[in-house]
């Protein structure tokens, strides 16, 4: 046997096995062609859990209550009583006016009740007498009339009088002029020696409540009418008790929470919007009136609301929300949701997921849908209550970003 025939059946015999080579690939040793390789991803199954709504508001602190003291009486200021800036309180001296001519005017009115007395002391007396004499004749008839008639014009001299020292004593008492209500008085208007005049346009002192304060915010009155649509569905429960956060300018949180007092019942016409009206305690004096600050109201509950991770929530070319779920089969499945609100790091879901759906929420970039997968839980989150923004943003299709309690 030559040479050369060996060689081409080395040849063909390595061409074969080549062959066989390839024709194995995909299977295995001992089955058919293996498929696709199941993505391991992470996923949060949804819950339901009370969702609160709140609404973040600018809003203008002012005083619970403002007094600005003005004289009743025209005077000289002979002192100033109080310093400023301190704490006062209602019905403490602020300041003494220049008091002598109404004190003379008090002393003549306070004789003029004196002599009235004495005058119907006297008249009773007569009349006493000529009462008695009018029974044996002694006296006329008409002249026990004429007595009784001066003891009434008597009785009523003193009444009178009375009555003008008590006006006497007003417009003495207004020469020290008081605080009307407790607070902190700001600066004096005026100095010992100046002039003011009863009732005058200038306040000599203004003295303002500050604990507590309030805090005067407004909200679209298009916010209010999805509200009140989201209530009559069931799908929200309102809660005019539910406490109110106060965020100050810098972007601190305030200690204390403050409660709706009231809300307007007119809208403006000019902003479409209505006041909120909001008591915040202020013991400590931290809030002065004309200050901004932001509110977190509270506009309801809602009882079965679904939370889900932002990382769960993408975008579409055409803007929809969208998210990538395990399905019962265990492949996934994409669907568009209604996802209008954000609370912290999780987006609050209106339509399209339902309790019980299992959002992917790592591994996004290695699946697609209809891929099989192996899906892990992730980490549950800290249990607590959630909270989130209940903005009008849901009518114009934006999110809005609200603030943890």
């Amino acid at each position: 046997m030559s040479e050369r025939p060996t060689r081409v059946h080395a040849a063909l015999l390595t061409v074969a096995l080549a062959a066989a080579g390839i024709a194995g690939c995909g299977r295995g040793q001992d089955g058919p062609p293996q498929g696709p390789v199941a993505m391991p991803v992470t996923v949060v199954t949804l819950r339901a859990e009370p969702v609160t709504l709140v609404r973040e508001l600018p809003g203008r602190t002012s005083a619970y209550l403002v007094a600005e003291v003005r004289p009743q009486v025209s005077g000289i200021v002979k002192a100033r009583l109080f310093t400023e800036g301190a704490s006062v309180k209602a019905g403490q001296a602020l300041y003494q006016l220049d008091d002598a001519t109404y004190r003379a005017d008090y002393g003549v009115a306070k004789a003029a009740l004196a002599r009235a007395t004495a005058t119907l002391e006297a008249a009773r007396l007569r009349a006493r007498r000529t009462g008695e004499l009018v029974k044996t004749g002694v006296v006329s008839a008409q002249d026990n009339d004429n007595a009784v008639a001066a003891l009434g014009q008597a009785e009523a001299d003193v009444e009178a009088s009375r009555a003008a020292l008590a006006a006497a004593g007003v417009v003495l008492g207004h020469a020290r002029i008081t605080s009307p209500i407790s607070g902190r008085i700001g600066k004096s208007a005026v100095t010992e020696g100046a002039l003011v005049k009863a009732e005058q346009d200038a306040p000599l002192a203004t003295v303002q409540q500050l604990d507590p304060v309030y805090v005067d915010v407004t909200q679209s009155s298009a916010e209010l009418l999805q509200l009140k649509r989201e209530v009559a569905a069931g799908t929200l429960e309102a809660h005019a008790s539910l406490p109110v956060a106060i965020v100050l300018e810098d972007g601190s949180r305030y200690p204390r929470e403050g409660t709706l007092e009231f809300s307007d019942v007119s809208v403006d016409p000019g902003t479409g919007s209505y006041l909120l009206r909001i008591k915040v305690p202020n013991p400590d004096g931290t809030l002065l009136p004309g200050m901004y600050v932001r509110a977190l109201v509270g506009n309801g509950v809602r009882p079965q609301g679904l939370l889900v991770p932002q990382q769960g929530i993408a975008r579409d070319p055409r803007g929809n929300a969208t998210a990538l779920v395990v399905g019962k089969d265990g492949k996934v499945e994409i669907r568009v949701v209604q996802a209008t609100r954000t609370i912290g790091d999780k987006w609050l879901v209106d339509g399209g997921l339902v309790a019980g759906d299992r959002v992917i929420v790592e591994g996004l970039q290695k699946v697609q849908p209809g891929m099989p997968v192996q899906a892990t839980e992730a980490a549950a989150a800290p249990a607590g209550a959630a909270v989130a923004p209940a903005a009008g943003a849901a009518a114009r299709g934006a999110p809005t970003t609200g603030t943890q309690k």
